[in-house]
């Protein structure tokens, strides 16, 4: 029990009490933010902006360009899906959980490449990109910007792009030393596969 905690614990000796209960703050509105998503509720995007917030002002300080620009990106792009969710007509949501169609596709596919090369400029600008950690950063990156972009608009292949990034996520933060946010992610991965298949139930509803 103790060999587990100290492994918990054992990288946040060297950080300020601030950091740690900021992280703690960002974790905790994370899940919430994930949990509404899951549940197609339109509080995911005021909990996730909070979440997002303090995460790109505690990934610059350690140093993962990627995630900082990616948080950015979340915090603008949540603005527009919380728009975007809250239309109606009628009395009638407009916009309801689909799946994605040809032009969504090559949207999503811009956007991937698109995130991989801006990411790996800044890296490199940065003179950042001299580890495996910068590369696995720019990769989850670019899934993040896809599946985000996807998120905003409901399409139900989001949760994928959230699985692959979020797998990939838990040893990239425990590697870093954030074991909170690496543990954050792992329960993100379960979360998104039940959020997967409750969005895909709804969008066949939908589609009758």
């Amino acid at each position: 029990m103790q060999e587990f905690l100290d492994i918990f614990f054992s990288p946040y000796k060297d950080y300020s009490f601030l950091n740690i209960f900021l992280e703690f703050i960002a974790v905790l509105f994370g899940f919430l933010s994930v949990l509404f998503s899951k549940r197609n509720n339109i509080l995911v995007y005021p909990t996730g902006m909070i979440s997002t917030s303090i995460f790109f002002y505690l990934l610059y300080n350690w140093g993962l360009i990627g995630d900082m620009l990616i948080n950015g990106y979340y915090f603008i792009i949540s603005i527009y899906g919380w728009y975007y969710w809250s239309q109606f007509k009628n009395g009638e949501l407009i916009n309801k959980i689909s799946i994605m169609n040809s032009s969504d596709k090559k949207t999503v596919t811009i956007l991937f490449v698109f995130a991989l090369i801006f990411v790996f400029c800044v890296y490199f600008l940065f003179g950042k990109l001299n580890s495996i950690v910068a590369i696995v950063d720019t990769i989850t990156t670019a899934i993040f910007f896809s599946g985000m972009w996807l998120l905003a608009r409901r399409k139900l292949e989001n949760w994928i792009f959230w699985i692959v990034g979020d797998i990939i996520s838990i040893p990239l933060y425990f590697y870093k030393g954030l074991v909170l946010t690496s543990f954050q992610y792992l329960v993100f991965t379960v979360i998104a596969f039940a959020g997967y298949f409750a969005w895909k139930k709804e969008a066949l509803y939908v589609k009758k």
